[in-house]
């Protein structure tokens, strides 16, 4: 990508009062409000203005983000817009992929997408009152998945959606696909359009669109037979499949009057680890890669040593919780091998349960090379979610304030960062970070799940 007004980029203008004979009728009628115009950017010196209306990029309507981005890839574009009324052209000459300078109110340049799924495992259905708004938005955008990896279960696609993606090739597409029976699918999902999921997968891999998938796992539904089932039909779709993450399904306390799920227990979890493991090893012999990887929570609960960081390949499904802990433990062992220096004194570090008996294991590494820096690991358990959700990216700040109050905390508190938003200005329960520091009298510094920001952070 270039910068914003590249000295590059050269324009013609030209007013006109008709839509050309490229553009339909219906076409026209599709209309994107430019919210802002970069200042001497291509688009400002073309005189195109904030509060002008984009109708079309060659010819093509441009309905939201990926129809622009896609359109507005060429080097030579003519935008159709309208201004009071009055409609006129602007062509513009550019490098490849140059972004001219047009702002637009939201991300996607109209609404997101909610779901309409369902699903018996929803966790948006289990969360209790008094959140912040946003995180009872159910969110099922496919073009989310392309622009921010979120996984979508394709239930929202329409034919010509799923035409459009196949003429841009667009990929990754991150699926939620839970089996491939279509039957227990629509079961599963509560939704009839669940049971094309193959059926839009062959057309996606016809095209060559990469697609990486996750199998949420419910104890007595999907697994056994179910799970086998899925595997092999995934694999057929390989190498356009490139990965696929089997994740327990998360339950909280807050499932009243919801499909009666189960955990799975620390047994089952081993069964579930051998049946993948012992497929992926075919997959490796035959197709060079495992394909099918197990949450990192399976692992855990199970009480079984997670694979090498070799096993997991490129990592394809870190952000899902597969390989998270092996991945932090190279990338730390790594740093503390280099690190010739470290801060005295106390310190404090909390997670959540599940990853606590890890960052204990890294804090006594750094405490015997360093005998001068104390660490404090404090376990948080979820009393908010209920203590069967043992991942720290869902701890809120009341659980931390309640927990941690009238401990050694030391000169610093390190928190992982997931447990703030995207903005890192707050938590699950609007709780901000200065809230907290100054309800436990201590400095917060919120750490990535990143083996050498953990060192750096422990050694400063």
């Amino acid at each position: 990508m270039y910068g914003r007004g590249d000295a590059s980029i050269c324009f013609l203008i030209k007013r006109i009062t008709r839509v050309g004979s490229s553009i339909s009728a219906a076409q026209c009628i599709i209309m994107v409000r430019i919210d802002s115009v970069t200042r001497r950017s291509a688009a400002d010196r073309a005189g195109i203005s904030a509060g002008d209306f984009l109708i079309s990029v060659n010819g093509h309507p441009v309905n939201d983000r990926l129809d622009y981005d896609f359109r507005m890839a060429e080097r030579t574009v003519e935008l159709v817009l309208e201004r009071a009324g009055e409609r006129y052209s602007v062509t513009l000459k550019k490098r490849e992929y140059a972004d001219i300078g047009l702002g637009f109110s939201t991300f996607l340049m109209d609404g997101q997408r909610s779901c309409r799924n369902k699903c018996i495992f929803c966790f948006i259905d289990q969360n209790p009152p008094g959140l912040r708004e946003s995180i009872y938005f159910k969110d099922d955008d496919t073009r989310m998945s392309f622009l921010s990896g979120s996984y979508v279960t394709l239930t929202n696609l329409s034919d010509a959606d799923i035409a459009r993606i196949v003429e841009m090739k667009t990929s990754p597409i991150n699926i939620s696909v839970h089996t491939t029976d279509g039957e227990l699918r629509v079961k599963m999902l509560k939704n009839p359009a669940a049971a094309r999921v193959m059926e839009i997968m062959h057309t996606f891999a016809a095209a060559n669109i990469t697609m990486n998938c996750q199998m949420v796992l419910c104890r007595g539904i999907n697994d056994g037979e179910a799970l086998s089932r899925t595997m092999a039909d995934l694999s057929l779709f390989f190498p356009q499949a490139a990965s696929v993450s089997v994740v327990p399904a998360g339950l909280t306390k807050h499932r009243e009057g919801l499909y009666p799920l189960e955990p799975f227990t620390p047994d089952e979890c081993a069964a579930v680890i051998r049946q993948v493991e012992s497929f992926a090893a075919r997959c490796l012999k035959k197709h060079g890669s495992r394909i099918f990887f197990c949450a990192d929570e399976f692992y855990v609960k199970a009480g079984l040593p997670l694979p090498s960081a070799e096993e997991y390949e490129d990592f394809p499904q870190l952000d899902n919780g597969v390989g998270k802990i092996a991945s932090m433990e190279e990338e730390f062992a790594a740093a503390l091998e280099k690190c010739e220096s470290c801060g005295e004194g106390e310190l404090s570090v909390a997670t959540g349960t599940a990853a606590y008996d890890f960052i204990r294991s890294l804090a006594d590494r750094v405490e015997v090379k360093f005998p001068k820096r104390k660490i404090r690991v404090y376990m948080i358990e979820n009393r908010l979610f209920g203590e069967s959700v043992t991942v720290a990216g869902l701890i809120c700040g009341a659980d931390l304030a309640e927990q941690l109050a009238g401990r050694e905390l030391g000169e610093r508190l390190l928190l992982p960062e997931v447990m703030l938003r995207h903005e890192r200005d707050m938590f699950l329960d609007s709780m901000t970070p200065d809230e907290l520091e100054e309800r436990l009298g201590v400095p917060l510094e919120f750490v990535p799940d990143d083996g050498y920001e953990f060192v750096d952070a422990v050694t400063r």
